[in-house]
């Protein structure tokens, strides 16, 4: 048994096909056939159904793929162990977080980090908390900015900082001049722009508004943080969003409700038997100092 039969028996099984397979790896539908069958003679078992339309992998072969994508996993990590530059100087990393962290985060981390490490390629992407723990364990990404909240096994996380939810206004609103906390009664019929509800910032407002008997009247939603900013910054329409978004967009005014909406802890997320490069370890180190100093605006990275 050689690495490859391995990579071919795992893309037959991802096709569900010889022919596609051979495709995807380049080489012809014949020879891919003769390196499945030497695979199954030299573990003595059928790992393959070959009977219907669709091939499918016995259970012997669902067992032995599983392991397979594992060892696939850990080799792919020894790599960029070997290929990892300590002084930092070169390198790729993957992080992801979820939308509404990303609007006030992803600009004094990722600009700090690209200060001082220009060398290192970085890919941000944005997505829902249960794909970052899917995609850590999958070795998709690297690391994951997320809401804390039950982790699965081999997920490492730490707490960053707590995120404030606030009522958000534009200048031309009557509220963006108070400066006592609003009761949140009196958002019961006030025309809203909220997030749609396939947020998870969403349904934790609207948990919160029920439970204190408030029901506001939900003029817009929308799936992206920028477009509300862009409905209420110049109208008389509210949004309930992180409170740091006011820092770095201007003329957004915060309003604080009482009762508060309950604080939430955003924690940074890692494969716990992942290799760790020198790259994953200097981003973590940028995601701790801003801490303390997330909302509030940011010192120059170019000028520290």
């Amino acid at each position: 048994m050689e690495l490859r039969h391995i990579r071919y028996l795992l893309a037959v099984a991802d096709h569900g096909n010889f022919t596609r397979a051979a495709e995807a790896l380049h080489i012809s539908q014949p020879t891919l056939s003769q390196q499945i069958k030497q695979l199954e003679r030299s573990l003595r078992v059928q790992l393959l159904d070959r009977s219907g339309r669709t091939i499918r992998l016995t259970a012997a072969g669902e067992a032995y793929a599983h392991h397979c994508r594992l060892a696939l996993h850990e080799l792919d990590a020894g790599t960029r162990a070997v290929n990892d530059v300590q002084d930092l100087s070169r390198g790729h990393l993957r992080v992801a977080m979820t939308p509404t962290i990303s609007a006030y985060l992803v600009g004094p981390l990722v600009g700090r980090f690209h200060a001082r490490h220009p060398g290192i390629t970085l890919t941000i992407v944005e997505t829902t908390q249960d794909r970052i723990e899917t995609d850590l364990l999958a070795d998709r990404i690297d690391l994951g900015i997320a809401f804390a909240g039950t982790r699965g096994a081999g997920i490492d996380h730490r707490p960053l900082f707590g995120e404030h939810l606030c009522l958000m206004v534009g200048s031309s609103h009557p509220l963006a001049t108070r400066t006592t906390p609003l009761p949140l009664r009196e958002l019961s019929g006030q025309p809203l722009a909220l997030l749609s509800r396939d947020f998870v910032t969403r349904v934790h407002i609207d948990e919160h508004l029920a439970a204190n008997g408030v029901h506001p009247q939900v003029a817009i939603e929308a799936n992206s943080i920028g477009a509300l900013v862009e409905f209420v910054r110049p109208r008389s329409l509210a949004t309930i969003l992180p409170e740091a978004i006011t820092h770095t967009h201007p003329g957004l005014h915060p309003v604080t409700l009482t009762p508060a909406l309950p604080t939430r802890t955003v924690e940074l997320l890692r494969r716990s038997s992942a290799y760790h490069s020198a790259a994953t370890q200097a981003f973590s180190a940028i995601a701790e100092e801003l801490r303390d100093g997330v909302g509030r605006p940011q010192p120059n990275p170019a000028v520290e």
